[in-house]
């Protein structure tokens, strides 16, 4: 009880804070985990290696993000209960979400063991990488349950303002994973097939940690059988937000597939280059996030208490806190970008092109915090379908666009690059129109 936050009353930019901070370190450490497969393989093993779990990014992405979107609909559900104060729904939830996370997980794990393979020849994954990268995916994808698990797991938890159980799990599961990492590669000589077991291995241990915790949890959020069923109204409710919110997740991953296609064709380096950079860079969108899905949470429980005035400060609060951020982590990425890539690779080609990755998408975190708070105050409200839609146009069709005219006709990295702030900007500025439009309409509603 004392990790939960009251959302309801009182300051919100410290609360705001206090709930973003463990969450975006929680995310960081998940995405550690993907980091230390990059850099044990990339130090330890080969070159090609490392290219094969880089590779593998956006094809997890793009099968995880729907059912991760999904446990956002759980989150906005429970939260919107908790502000009603309706404790026998906020149990049905409960029960409803664990129970979809791991029947969604089995089915995940058990169709990646079909589709991998054709999915990599799909990316053109070159013949040198290709049997590495399909034994890591195979492998990966047979841990989907936990994954999900712990996903599920943590938008319980999150409903109510407690971001620091699911961060204290990762911790130990994330030294874990390092370990077994350095065990499988060092010691037993294993290449990317060692790392999907140390991740697999890992992410088991801390969806089941939780799953404890939540089992003798006190209050409405504990987990009991009787309430582990798929309840309709309660599902239903879930997949109307979580869905959309899911699918503009899969879009993001659906676009990055195609631009990792198009890495791929421009050889080795570039793809090393380009998996060690997103895996440095990836921990600003992580803390740009955080805040995203505060606002959700927040909005959620505000909303469910008709607390609209409230609503609006905490966008604004958000807005100005994650920008902060945005600014100060962008400096610090650019500036230790040559630094840190070091730890990934010794090549000083894949050095040399992962900064300039790194040119191309750092600056521009401002156009991520926009989307990240505007996207997740719309489904704080429950309005999840309209950045779905508008991630659709500004994300994945110019990206694809992009890569299939402008990159066709000049085949160079930074070419390719270039579709990163174009899809931003184009996307962050329609869904701030969007925002604004709604927040008018819902304020005369209120008037």
């Amino acid at each position: 009880m004392k990790r939960q936050i009251d959302m309801l009353n009182g300051s919100i930019a410290d609360k705001i804070l206090r709930f973003a901070i463990p969450l975006a370190l929680t995310g960081i450490l998940q995405q550690l985990f993907n980091a230390a497969d990059v850099m044990v393989v990339g130090r330890f093993a080969s070159k090609e290696a490392m290219a094969a779990v880089g590779s593998n990014t956006p094809i997890i992405g793009l099968m995880v993000n729907l059912f991760v979107g999904i446990s956002v609909g759980a989150n906005v559900v429970i939260a919107k209960f908790v502000g009603q104060k309706k404790e026998g729904e906020i149990s049905r939830a409960v029960g409803t979400a664990v129970l979809l996370s791991v029947l969604a997980g089995a089915f995940l794990a058990l169709l990646g063991q079909f589709v991998a393979e054709p999915i990599l020849n799909a990316m053109s994954v070159p013949a040198d990488v290709l049997p590495m990268a399909l034994s890591y995916l195979r492998i990966y994808m047979g841990a989907m349950p936990f994954i999900l698990l712990y996903n599920f797991e943590s938008a319980i938890f999150r409903s109510r303002g407690d971001t620091n159980t699911p961060l204290f799990c990762l911790v130990g599961a994330g030294i874990l994973n390092v370990v077994l990492n350095i065990f499988f590669v060092v010691v037993l000589k294993r290449s990317a097939d060692g790392v999907a077991v140390a991740t697999a291995v890992s992410n088991a241990v801390s969806s089941i940690v939780m799953l404890v915790i939540l089992c003798r949890s006190k209050g409405s959020l504990r987990l009991e059988r009787r309430f582990l069923r798929l309840d309709r109204a309660v599902l239903g409710e879930i997949l109307r937000i979580g869905v959309p919110a899911g699918v503009q997740a899969m879009l993001f991953s659906f676009s990055n597939i195609i631009v990792q296609s198009a890495i791929n064709s421009l050889g080795s380096d570039v793809m090393a280059a380009s998996s060690a950079a997103f895996n440095f860079e990836i921990f600003s969108y992580f803390v740009i996030n955080a805040f995203g899905q505060a606002c959700t949470t927040f909005i959620g429980q505000n909303y469910g208490a008709k607390k609209l005035d409230r609503c609006r400060k905490v966008t604004n609060r958000a807005l100005a806190v994650d920008s902060a951020c945005a600014v100060v982590l962008s400096v610090v990425t650019v500036s230790l970008s040559r630094f840190i890539l070091g730890f990934f690779s010794e090549s000083e080609s894949v050095i040399s092109l992962g900064c300039v990755r790194i040119l191309y998408i750092a600056p521009f975190q401002l156009l991520n915090v926009l989307m990240e708070i505007f996207s997740g105050s719309l489904r704080g409200y429950g309005k999840s379908l309209a950045p779905a839609v508008i991630s659709f146009f500004g994300v994945c069709a110019v990206r694809i666009v992009w890569v299939y005219t402008v990159f066709a006709s000049d085949r160079t990295f930074e070419t390719l690059l270039a579709c990163y702030p174009l899809s931003w900007f184009l996307t962050a500025l329609i869904l701030t129109v969007c925002h604004y439009v709604f927040v008018r309409r819902i304020g005369k509603m209120e008037k």
